[in-house]
């Protein structure tokens, strides 16, 4: 972003204009200048830079009077005037420390464009009891396949439906279908009891063809979000790398990835029933009861619940986004799956530094890099489907 983008940009956000993913990059830039800034005072040409450009937005944004009348509470009309102007300030920090170490957009991007690499898509296979693998990325919509008086069927929008034919036996199958959504892939499944399973990437569901009358249980490995039809009659229970999660109704996130250390189940409605298998029980606890709103950590010998759990930031990879909040290595690794990458560091990042910001999970990779790069504290660099983090 040049200093003419970076002008075009706060324009829009001071009329009010701005989209949502340009109000959010503006504010994410805000956030992680000032962090950046408490982490590096001793930056004394960083600091010249932001006085130079507060003088620079005195005389294109008028500051609130009140700001020269100490005692009076400022209204709200002048908070959001002081906000804007601290947010263009920001936007032109950013874009002149880009320039102050290295003009890295220009030597950069456009070699980051010129490799650019497509977000993940709907991508599955399925795999049925008796060994075929069905590519549902590949198949038309329509049937694919009947089990047990059991219809499987694809829909337009990424969806896979088990429905039970009205002429069915009644009778119960042990046998199990399995579906996986690869790395740079996503699926969604409607079971045969009509509960809805959201597959992230890198991610396989189990489950029989068909629900035994006491008992729902479906197996997990990765990431998925769930929304199970209630039945008190037949308990839903979700197996997943050391634990149990017992339902009877309920909407829950499950993150159980190989790579993860910890396997976090979060709770949106309804209850649910955490309970350590094997090696994971902890110290005298075995399972837990967890309220909406609540997430469950559960790790060898170790578990206990997070009631503070920011339920958008869990959500965020269902509802088509990246927010981030965390490390970038942690950053990373959401970005290798859905991407299908692979990531290589130069140089260790530090565990300690936070990235916070969002981005929309249709975005180019390009796009994602750059939003991450624009706080001067780490570059990217694309060969074929390698990321290479350096300083």
């Amino acid at each position: 972003m040049n200093k003419e983008q970076a002008m075009e940009l706060i324009r829009k956000y001071n009329e009010g204009i701005a989209s949502k993913e340009e109000i959010r990059l503006v504010e994410n830039w805000f956030v992680q200048q000032s962090e950046i800034q408490q982490q590096q005072p001793e930056n004394l040409d960083y600091l010249k830079v932001k006085q130079q450009m507060w003088l620079n937005i005195d005389q294109q944004i008028e500051r609130p009077i009140i700001e020269r009348n100490v005692g009076f509470p400022p209204s709200r009309k002048s908070i959001w005037r002081y906000s804007i102007a601290a947010a263009a300030a920001v936007v032109l920090i950013s874009t002149t420390a880009i320039w102050f170490y290295g003009d890295y957009k220009n030597a950069a991007g456009p070699q980051i464009v010129k490799n650019d690499i497509h977000p993940g898509k709907n991508k599955a296979v399925l795999t049925l009891s008796d060994g075929r693998k069905i590519s549902l990325t590949d198949a038309l919509n329509g049937q694919l396949a009947q089990q047990e008086g059991v219809t499987i069927s694809k829909t337009a929008n990424g969806q896979l439906i088990y429905q039970i034919a009205p002429n069915a036996s009644g009778k119960r199958s042990s046998e199990y279908n399995t579906i996986e959504a690869p790395r740079g892939g996503q699926w969604q499944v409607m079971l045969p009891d009509g509960s809805k399973v959201f597959l992230n990437a890198s991610s396989s569901l189990k489950y029989p063809v068909s629900f035994a009358a006491k008992e729902r249980k479906v197996e997990l490995k990765g990431e998925a979000y769930f929304e199970i039809f209630h039945n008190k009659k037949s308990p839903f229970r979700v197996l997943a790398k050391g634990q149990t999660v017992e339902v009877l109704g309920t909407h829950f996130n499950i993150m159980s990835y190989e790579d993860e250390k910890t396997v976090k189940t979060t709770l949106l409605s309804g209850s649910v029933k955490v309970s350590a298998n094997g090696n994971n029980t902890a110290k005298g606890i075995e399972s837990l009861i967890l309220k909406p709103g609540e997430q469950a950590q559960v790790a060898p010998g170790y578990m206990k619940v997070i009631n503070d759990v920011d339920l958008e930031d869990v959500l965020a990879w269902k509802n088509g986004y990246f927010k981030f909040n965390e490390n970038l290595q942690s950053i990373m690794t959401k970005v290798s799956r859905w991407y299908d990458v692979e990531v290589v560091y130069e140089t260790q990042p530090d565990p300690d530094f936070k990235f916070k910001g969002e981005i929309s999970r249709d975005k180019n990779i390009s796009e994602l890099l750059n939003m991450l790069d624009y706080t001067g504290n780490v570059h990217f660099k694309i060969e074929g489907r390698r990321i290479i983090v350096k300083k």
